[in-house]
């Protein structure tokens, strides 16, 4: 199977039809082979696009962004977050392994907050609308070392 670089446009939909976002995707490279990463169904349907090429790719929750995990959501200490923080706002925060996550601020308590780490798009059924502007097979280079892979970069 020939892995491709693309250059495309994608129109993100609800599964009701409301439009997410819009963005413009600079030479991605498509491919599944990265395994169990998300948007590996969104790499999967873009297989073999032409230039010019419309597609409109479903994909379910799991196949998406996974679905919502209620353990992600956790308390934690307010006083080793900025004194400015907002209900809404989006922070990370280093872990004590080191990793850096993303958190969303649900509510401000007393002494703690409550923060989700689901990705935004965690639960919903998504349709990707893409229109290809450039496709070429990539070079060796490119699969040895890329890290612009639609199945681990997060697009929205």
């Amino acid at each position: 199977m020939s892995i491709q670089v693309i250059s495309f446009n994608c129109n993100l939909k609800s599964k009701t039809g409301q439009q997410i976002s819009f963005t413009y995707n600079r030479e991605v490279l498509a491919t599944e082979q990265q395994g169990g990463n998300f948007l590996t169904g969104l790499a999967l349907g873009m297989q073999n696009l032409t230039k010019g090429e419309k597609r409109s790719i479903s994909l379910n929750a799991q196949q998406a962004y996974g679905f919502y995990d209620p353990s992600k959501t956790i308390f934690f200490p307010k006083n080793k977050l900025p004194k400015t923080i907002r209900v809404g706002e989006n922070i990370q925060i280093v872990g004590k392994s080191g990793q850096v996550r993303s958190y969303k601020v649900l509510q401000l308590h007393d002494n703690m907050v409550t923060l989700d780490g689901n990705h935004p798009l965690a639960g919903q059924d998504l349709i990707f609308e893409i229109e290809t502007l450039e496709v070429r097979e990539a070079t060796q280079e490119e699969i040895e070392g890329s890290a612009n892979t639609i199945a681990v970069q997060p697009l929205h």
